[in-house]
C-alpha cells in the first residue's frame, strides 16, 4: 500500500479505539522517531514512557536540514559511493569521511555496505524510499493540523539541487527521470531559471533540478511542540537516564535498568538512533549500524534565500528556517563521539560560497556549529520492525540522512505493528532481520 487515505485513517482509528488492547510501551530514545512513535501509540490508548540519555534538546533531530523530501530517492549505498569513500578517507574535509580505525563492527558494516552499492539494490530501494517519505509528508501535516501547532509547520515551496558541472547535472537528470516515473513533481532547470525563481541571492551554478514535491520545516519548533503536547496527553518522560542493563528471558524483555530505576513494560521500542547497537548487544543482537556525524551552521542574516537547496558536488544543504538560515552537511563515520571537527565546519562554509558567492559565514557563526549522529545502515534503508530474537522489541532506527523525512511514517508503522494491525507499508524492506 502506497497511500494512507483519509478514510482509512478514520476507519482504523475507530477500530483501534474500540479494541481492548492497551499496552505499556517504553520507548528508548527521545528523538523524532521516539516522539512520533509515542504520538500514535498514545492516540490509540497505550500508556507510553519515553526514556532518553540526554536532556532532549540537541542531536540529530535538532540539527538536521529539516527536509521532508521524497526526492531523496537514492540510498547512501549506491554504485561508486564506496570507491569515493576510500578515496576521501584521507581527506578530513571531504563530503563523506570514514575515519581510518580498526574496529570489527566497522569492518563488518563496511563489507555489507560495499555489497549493497550496486544498481540492483538502488532499483529495489527507490520505490520503497518514495513510498515512506510521501506517507510521512501526509502524516506530518496531519499531526500539525490535528494538534493545531503554530510552530513547526511545513513550507511547500520545493527544493533545488544545484550543480556546477555538466557531469553532476547529467547525473541529477537521471534522478529527475526516476522521480517523474514515480509520479513526483520534478524538472530540470538551467541557471537562468534558477536565478529567476531565487532573484534576491547571487548564484554561481550551471543548472540543476527543482523538486516541487519537497517540503521543509524548522526541526526544533516541531520537536518542542511535540514534547509539550505529549506531556499534556499523559506521556511520561525520563531524561538524562542511560539504559545500563536489560533483563531478558524467554525471548522477551522483562525490564530495563537505567541509571536511576528499573522499568517494566509490555513492549519496548528501540529508537535510540546511533546508540541502538550498544543496547541491542545487551540481548545478544548484533545490529549493523554506524554513527554518521553531520554538522550544521546557523546564521541569522537575511541572505534572500527562500527555496532550500542541495549543493550537489559538496553535499551541503541550505535551508531557510524561521528566523535563520541553516547550512548543514557532511557524513563523518567516526564512531560514537560528538567532537566538532573544525575542518569539516570550514568545508561547509567554504563550499557554500562556491554556489552563493556573496554569502559569507562569520567566524562566530562557525564557532557555534553543532553536530548530530545519524544512524546509518549498510544498505541505506532503516530498521523498522520486530526482532526474531525478541518478541516484544520493535526497532525504529537506521534512517541515516532521511530521519526527518521518514519520522512520522515510522511512528505510524510502529504503532500499527504493536497493535497487530495491517501496516500502511510493506515492512519487509525495513526488516531488522534482513541479511546483507
Amino acid at each position: 500500500m502506497t497511500w494512507w487515505s483519509e478514510d482509512s485513517q478514520k476507519n482504523c482509528k475507530k477500530n483501534y479505539r474500540t479494541a481492548d488492547m492497551s499496552k505499556h510501551v517504553v520507548i528508548i530514545g527521545g528523538g523524532v522517531m521516539g516522539l512520533c512513535s509515542a504520538y500514535y501509540l498514545q492516540a490509540e490508548g497505550h500508556q507510553v514512557t519515553i526514556i532518553d540519555q540526554s536532556n532532549m534538546d540537541a542531536g540529530a533531530s535538532y540539527v538536521n536540514a529539516g527536509y521532508l523530501s521524497p526526492s531523496h530517492l537514492i540510498p547512501l549505498a549506491a554504485p561508486g559511493v564506496m570507491k569515493k569513500g576510500l578515496r576521501w578517507m584521507f581527506n578530513a574535509s571531504s563530503p563523506l569521511y570514514i575515519k581510518p580505525r580498526f574496529n570489527a563492527d566497522l569492518v563488518r558494516w563496511a563489507w555489507a555496505f560495499n555489497r549493497s552499492c550496486n544498481p540492483h539494490h538502488v532499483k529495489r530501494a527507490v520505490p520503497v524510499i518514495k513510498d515512506i517519505t510521501v506517507l510521512s509528508q501526509e502524516l506530518y501535516d496531519g499531526i500539525i493540523e490535528d494538534e493545531g501547532f503554530q510552530k513547526g509547520r511545513t513550507h511547500k515551496n520545493g527544493l533545488f539541487v544545484l550543480c556546477k558541472t555538466q557531469r553532476c547535472w547529467d547525473e541529477e537528470n537521471t534522478v529527475i527521470t526516476m522521480a517523474q516515473e514515480l509520479g513526483l513533481k520534478a524538472k530540470s532547470v538551467d541557471a537562468q531559471q534558477i536565478q529567476k525563481m531565487q532573484p534576491k541571492v547571487a548564484l554561481d551554478v550551471l543548472g540543476g533540478a527543482y523538486y516541487e514535491c519537497d517540503w521543509h520545516t524548522t526541526p526544533q519548533e516541531f520537536m518542542e511542540s511535540m514534547k509539550r503536547r505529549l506531556k499534556e496527553k499523559g506521556v511520561t518522560f525520563f531524561t538524562n537516564e542511560r539504559v545500563h542493563d536489560v533483563h531478558f528471558e524467554k525471548e522477551k524483555i522483562h525490564s530495563i535498568r537505567t541509571s536511576r530505576k528499573e522499568l517494566t513494560a509490555d513492549v519496548f521500542v528501540l529508537a535510540a538512533g546511533a546508540w541502538a547497537p550498544q543496547l541491542s548487544r545487551k540481548i545478544g543482537l548484533r545490529l549493523l549500524l554506524e554513527a554518521g556525524k553531520g554538522y550544521r551552521i546557523n546564521s541569522e542574516k537575511d541572505f534572500g534565500i527562500t527555496i532550500p537547496a542541495i549543493l550537489a558536488e559538496r553535499k551541503i544543504a541550505v535551508t531557510p528556517m524561521n528566523g535563520f538560515t541553516r547550512f548543514a552537511g557532511t557524513m563523518e563515520i567516526a564512531g560514537i563521539q560528538q567532537r566538532i571537527n573544525k575542518v569539516r565546519v570550514e568545508a561547509i562554509a567554504r563550499g557554500t560560497r562556491e554556489y552563493y558567492p556573496e554569502i559569507k559565514i562569520s567566524q562566530e557563526e562557525k564557532n557555534q556549529a553543532a553536530c548530530g549522529l545519524r544512524p546509518v545502515t549498510p544498505d541505506g534503508l532503516p530498521y523498522i520492525g520486530n526482532s526474531r530474537k525478541c518478541s516484544n522489541l520493535v526497532f525504529a532506527t537506521g534512517h541515516a540522512m532521511l530521519g526527518w523525512s521518514m519520522a512520522a511514517a515510522t511512528g505510524k508503522l510502529v504503532q500499527e505493528l504493536i497493535d497487530g494491525r495491517s501496516t500502511s507499508l510493506d515492512l519487509r524492506p525495513f526488516s531488522p532481520n534482513r541479511k546483507f
